[in-house]
């Protein structure tokens, strides 16, 4: 049966070359070599000119990207979900070990600055010969000794004190109960002041309290020597392996930074004795005034309580000045209760005159900052870290100000009124040219020029 028309292929056969036509299906000839046959053209890919679904119009263009499915999650929306919950975990342990670990980070910062405080003995040692460790430990060793002796020494003679002051306390109550009546026209008693007091109630819940909290008391005294032991330790090593602390930090270092780094170090350690160079002086001070007013006030124990107060007052910041009078008030009721309050109000006194005239001008020229400088910086310590910022921030200050100064550049100021001080000389702004011009047009009279 013959082939009709309608039988046969609408488009170009497979293998046909470009000359034929499209119904002539023989061997007839061609411009060329027609191109060899591909594979068949799969329905819908665009590739030829089928019936399949987004076929490109007449089969040459590219089917579009099927649209998104508007109610389909986006792939990257788990992912992103995961990364905030990351990172919000990574902040709430971080914040958590921050405020787990302040009490250690203040620990080493103090060990830090004691460190530099002691290292300029240190390296005068190592100099002569004497190894690091064995020198850092002798240093530790004096210190040790040192305050251990002005601690015994102040215990036995509170000690010696508050025995005589017990002793004494029926004649020092019937001393203030005489001048009450004598003044107030009263008629106190000691045995009916005494048997009030015993029969209190808040002197009974007083020592229920008291005794409640021994346990309290025991452990805030084994937190304190731990305490002390992480100190000193951490500043044993900040000594004994400074050297190889340095080259540690320098080796993270570009060449160009490792010099400068060296000497804002150097810097530092020497403002650091400077600072406890200040303290010292302040404490010979502070000694020497409070040994003249226990002596004029004839207090027992004058040499050692100007000690105690010396230096009780300058390495106990804040409260340290009360802490250190409260003994010579103490040892003064001993001799006449209004002595104690002339005490107290020496203390009070002296205390304001060293924090806004004394030390600021002490630091300013021992550790180099100006003295506002070295007055904000107490306060900010203080708002910050309380006794311990006040105690570091003369020299954290100073530490700093070495090594901003290894990294800021300074350059020549032009010479100007506005930063040398000296105001700038007008003459004939001045007093004595104001007076010559006043001299000189009191000579002219009236009607001269006439004359002439």
């Amino acid at each position: 049966m013959a082939a009709t028309d309608d039988d046969l292929p609408h488009g170009p056969a497979a293998g046909s070359g470009p000359g034929r036509a499209p119904g002539d299906t023989g061997p007839g000839p061609g411009p060329g070599p027609g191109p060899a046959p591909g594979p068949d053209p799969v329905p819908g890919d665009g590739t030829g000119g089928g019936d399949g679904d987004g076929a490109g119009a007449g089969g040459g263009g590219g089917i579009p990207a099927p649209s998104a499915d508007p109610g389909r999650m986006p792939r990257w929306f788990p992912r992103a979900v995961l990364l905030v919950f990351a990172a919000y975990a990574v902040f709430q342990l971080a914040t958590w070990a921050f405020h787990a670990l302040t009490g250690l980070l203040l620990n080493v910062l103090i060990a830090f600055f004691l460190g530099l405080a002691i290292e300029p003995a240190v390296d005068r040692m190592a100099a002569r010969g004497v190894r690091r460790g064995f020198a850092t430990a002798s240093v530790f060793l004096g210190i040790l000794v040192a305050v251990a002796g002005f601690v015994t020494l102040l215990g036995s003679m509170l000690a010696g004190q508050i025995i005589t002051m017990v002793e004494n306390f029926p004649q020092y109550l019937d001393s203030v109960i005489r001048w009450s009546n004598e003044s107030f026209n009263t008629s106190l008693s000691r045995l009916e002041i005494q048997d009030s007091l015993l029969k209190s109630d808040w002197l009974q819940r007083y020592v229920q309290n008291s005794a409640g909290g021994v346990l309290d008391i025991s452990a805030q005294v084994l937190g304190g020597l731990f305490t002390t032991l992480t100190v000193v330790l951490f500043s044993f090593y900040f000594a004994a392996d400074g050297p190889r602390l340095r080259r540690a930090l320098c080796s993270v270092l570009p060449p160009t930074r490792q010099t400068e780094v060296l000497r804002a170090w150097d810097i530092a350690v020497a403002k650091t004795g400077g600072y406890l160079y200040s303290r010292g002086l302040m404490a010979l001070i502070s000694g020497f005034a409070h040994y003249v007013l226990l002596e004029i006030l004839g207090v027992p124990y004058a040499p050692a309580l100007a000690v105690w107060v010396g230096l009780v007052s300058q390495f106990i910041p804040t409260i340290g000045t009360y802490l250190a009078g409260a003994l010579p008030m103490l040892l003064a009721f001993t001799v006449n209760p209004w002595y104690a309050l002339w005490v107290l109000g020496f203390v009070v006194v002296y205390q304001q005159f060293e924090n806004y005239i004394l030390q600021p001008r002490i630091t300013a020229r021992t550790v180099d900052i100006h003295p506002a400088v070295a007055f904000g910086s107490v306060v900010a310590g203080t708002a910050l870290l309380g006794a311990v910022g006040a105690l570091i921030a003369i020299p954290a200050t100073a530490t700093l100000q070495a090594f901003l100064g290894a990294y800021v550049k300074r350059y020549d100021v032009a010479d100007h009124p506005g930063v040398s001080g000296r105001p700038r000389r007008n003459p004939g702004a001045s007093a004595l040219a104001r007076a010559r011009r006043v001299l000189r047009s009191g000579r002219r009279l009236p009607g001269a020029d006439r004359d002439a």
